[in-house]
């Protein structure tokens, strides 16, 4: 009896590679072109966008899987941030006398910049993380990163709660146009964020060290952004070429419009000029890093699984 159940096993395992071997090949990745390979790649995504919603809601139970404050996890590092610059810079170091409401200037910068910093950092590991899944089954590559990005709105949307709570208690929000820097400098963190988390990710399969070199970046391009200092300090004590070279930076005109957004004192101090033009050509541009991240992604992507 176990020989005849044996021997069907057998025959019905050839008959399923005899169908395999007349199966015609598929390429599974989208093809490689500049324009054509970016439509495919989106298309791509979009056909697996449920694999997305799932491995973005994975990300963030895993963030707090068995832990006891759980999702309240999201609030205690930028709030003990903001205690620790505003007592070291505020008032050790004088900073609340030149910069009012000091609290809701820092937590505005720290908003912001954690938001990017989140999404670079996360979207690095993503794909190391997953090299089990990546070497397994085929689903978009770019899955990985997107999801890290996702679940970084979830700490962002914590914290800005907090930062528009806190301004409405201490002073209120400048309801002028000045509001509408808020959604404009989202954007253009955001979308340089994913934009350059897609190069790094890619990078970080073939270099491991890109991941360690990312967290020193991050540590230097927090104090490039004036989120404990402001930029009237950096227009007063630096020469003109300097302050155009500081403006060079996406994420810093980024956090100045969240501050000039939801920091009520601010209105008066000085801004850079034209900084709604600024961070419209900083998101414009930010839009076609974001493009050519995902082709050199969909490019580096074809020996992922070799590499892990």
């Amino acid at each position: 009896m176990a020989s005849a159940n044996d021997a069907q096993r057998t025959n019905s395992a050839q008959e399923r590679f005899e169908r395999l071997s007349n199966e015609s090949m598929r390429v599974v990745s989208p093809q490689l072109g500049f324009f054509s390979g970016a439509r495919a790649s989106i298309g791509d995504i979009f056909a697996h966008r449920q694999l997305l919603h799932l491995f973005t809601q994975r990300e963030v139970k895993s963030r707090y899987k068995d832990s006891v404050l759980g999702y309240l996890w999201t609030l205690v590092r930028p709030l003990v941030n903001l205690g620790i610059y505003y007592f070291a810079i505020g008032k050790v170091l004088g900073a609340e006398r030149a910069i009012p409401d000091f609290a809701i200037y820092v937590f505005a910068g720290l908003t912001g910049w954690t938001l990017f910093s989140t999404i670079i950092s996360s979207s690095t590991a993503s794909i190391l993380g997953n090299a089990g899944i990546v070497k397994k089954v085929y689903i978009p590559r770019e899955t990985f990163p997107l999801a890290s990005a996702r679940a970084a709105l979830v700490d962002f949307v914590s914290q800005f709660a907090i930062l528009l709570v806190g301004a409405l208690l201490i002073r209120g929000i400048p309801w002028t146009s000045a509001i509408i820097y808020g959604p404009i400098s989202f954007l253009v963190l955001y979308v340089w964020a994913v934009g350059v988390g897609l190069i790094l990710a890619a990078c970080n399969v073939y270099l491991r060290d890109i991941q360690y070199l990312v967290e020193v970046l991050l540590m230097i391009g927090f104090w490039l952004t004036p989120s404990v200092y402001s930029f009237e300090m950096i227009a007063a004590t630096a020469p003109g070429w300097a302050v155009n070279l500081y403006l060079m930076n996406p994420t810093a005109v980024g956090v100045m419009g969240f501050q000039a957004a939801f920091w009520q004192a601010g209105q008066d101090m000085q801004w850079p000029s034209h900084l709604f033009l600024r961070l419209v050509i900083w998101l414009l541009i930010g839009l076609l890093v974001l493009f050519i991240g995902q082709r050199i992604f969909a490019r580096l992507q074809r020996n992922f699984a070799q590499e892990l």
